[in-house]
């Protein structure tokens, strides 16, 4: 009989900490997005109010549309990755009660690299919305501390394949261990 590997343990019980205390990041996250477009939604008024009482922002009008569409592009990536790290939960889970090559595993990567996907193009949507912000600082003068990177993400991108491939590696291990103890 083989004593267990430690590491294994270790390493797992770090996949677990790390995926439960992402997942309470999101949550964090969400909250905070959820209670700035009440705030944003509140107090829209009172802030359009000010802001053309000062000098400085006379004609400049609040973007509360733009602000509104950044937010709820944040929510969903926030909830899409809250998701995709309860999924690697799981899996971790699988690996650790010694059966990971089943086709349930195989299902959740391919809905992380779904969920990974669903991330980059949100973040692409968010680009013309962080423009314009861009734009306003601008009319303000502040351009100098405001930079939005419209770039594709290649690590990203590598990722969702990443998951993909994987996905596929699993499936065919399940159905292999399946035709295994379909002839023992």
């Amino acid at each position: 009989m083989t004593k267990p590997d430690r590491t294994s343990d270790l390493l797992l019980l770090a996949g677990k900490v790390v995926t439960v205390m992402m997942q309470g990041a999101m949550l964090i996250g969400a909250a905070a997005l959820v209670i700035a477009l009440g705030a944003i939604a509140f107090f829209n008024d009172t802030i359009q109010a000010e802001m053309l009482a000062d000098p400085d922002f006379r004609g400049v009008v609040f973007p509360t549309f733009t602000l509104f569409g950044i937010m709820l592009i944040g929510l969903a990536i926030v909830a899409t990755l809250f998701v995709f790290f309860g999924r690697l939960r799981a899996i971790i889970n699988t690996v650790g009660e010694g059966d990971p090559f089943v086709p349930v595993n195989a299902e959740r990567l391919s809905l992380m690299a779904w969920l990974m996907l669903g991330v980059q193009l949100l973040v692409l949507a968010a680009i013309p919305l962080a423009l314009d912000l861009v734009e306003l600082a601008d009319d303000l003068g502040e351009s100098s501390h405001i930079e939005v990177s419209s770039g594709i993400d290649l690590s990203g991108i590598l990722l969702v394949i990443i998951l993909f491939i994987l996905a596929r590696v699993f499936r065919h291990g399940a159905a292999m261990r399946e035709d295994l103890e379909g002839t023992v």
